[in-house]
């Protein structure tokens, strides 16, 4: 059996134990200490944090998200670092009025379905051995049968459907869990092991703002999930979507946000996007650029962003020139493999994610 330490939280003073197999942010995560974190595997630098004292194993992190500098001075990814000894860690502890936090609980789940629905695409719905608490646009990782690997992936449904959950999974060519099982040889009646929820995008129902959404491929999941438990409420909420994919191929979900937009026409607008087709029903150009060319300014709103590195900062980019200040702005970035290898990290401290 793995050894266990004793890991103090601070300036909460709380002190949980972690094996020597388990990262502090799991540990603190299971244990209902809510840490920021986004990609849990070491790319995007969002946990890091300063170890006051004892041993560390920092784990496999990207060069560019703890600069060896960095690890001199006491940080470390909390996502990645594991203790040798008993820690202490000064830890960005979050709390946000009207946010729930849902303890990291593990699941085992039943293929409900796998089915393409859109180019490189596929939709996977799980049934759970018991329902998830979590709130909209959060993600669970699953883990890759036959290795010691997981993979993130945002849940798409909402939270009231708590037994079964949907994620969308791009194909990445050579990618473990997608080339080499989720598109070959995953079927429905296969089990599957996953944890979550984890991730701090999701809905802030306090931020009572019109949402501008801007999503770029499968960072429409996280939206969908918001998209859809806001509109099964009441609340009066004003939500706009931008979605953009390269051509109609590569676009799904597309006749339900179309009827959800015929449903709800003062509360929900759906703008699809294509940036290397024109195609009826479809707004030409980059997803950004149409988002930044429909209105004079964004102040006044709150949005939420998710998709591949450079389209999240082209969005930041665009929305900050239309004045909508970091503040306002939630992103997410949607990394891979090939992203810790290149050392892409997120870039601003000042974005919320």
């Amino acid at each position: 059996m793995p050894r266990t330490h004793r890991v103090t939280v601070e300036p909460l003073g709380q002190r949980i134990d972690c094996r020597e197999d388990q990262t502090i942010l799991d540990a603190c995560l299971r244990a209902g200490i809510w840490l920021p974190h986004a990609c849990t595997h070491g790319t995007c630098g969002t946990c890091k944090a300063e170890i006051l004292d004892g041993e560390v194993d920092h784990g496999e992190v990207s060069s560019f998200a703890l600069m060896d500098f960095e690890r001199d001075e006491g940080k470390a990814l909390l996502c990645c670092a594991r203790p040798r000894s008993d820690v202490v860690v000064e830890g960005d502890v979050e709390v946000e009025p009207g946010v729930t936090t849902h303890p990291v609980r593990d699941f085992t789940a039943t293929v409900a379905a796998v089915e393409d629905c859109a180019a490189d695409t596929r939709r996977l719905l799980l049934d759970l051995d018991r329902p998830i608490a979590f709130n909209p646009g959060q993600y669970v990782t699953v883990r890759v049968p036959n290795s010691a690997a997981d993979r993130s992936y945002s849940m798409a449904g909402p939270p009231s459907s708590a037994d079964r959950i949907e994620l969308n999974v791009r194909r990445t060519p050579g990618g473990l869990a997608s080339d080499g099982w989720i598109f070959s040889s995953l079927r429905a009646g296969d089990e599957v092991s996953l944890s979550g929820p984890y991730g701090r995008f999701f809905w802030r129902p306090e931020r009572t703002e019109p949402a501008v959404l801007v999503a770029g491929g499968t960072g429409l999941a996280p939206l969908m999930s918001m998209i859809r438990h806001v509109l099964e409420g009441d609340a009066d909420r004003r939500l706009t979507l931008y979605h953009g994919g390269r051509t109609a191929a590569h676009m799904y979900n597309v006749d339900e946000l179309r009827e959800l937009a015929r449903a709800h026409p003062e509360r929900f607008r759906y703008e699809p996007c294509l940036s290397e087709q024109d195609a009826s029903g479809y707004r030409s150009g980059l997803v950004t650029d149409v988002m930044a060319g429909d209105a004079d300014t964004y102040r006044g709103h709150v949005a939420y962003v998710c998709g591949p590195p450079p389209m999240v900062d082209a969005a930041i980019k665009a929305l900050m020139a239309k004045r909508l200040f970091p503040r306002d702005i939630y992103r997410e970035d949607f990394f891979d493999a090939s992203d810790r290898a290149g050392g892409r990290a997120v870039r601003s401290p000042l974005l919320k994610r």
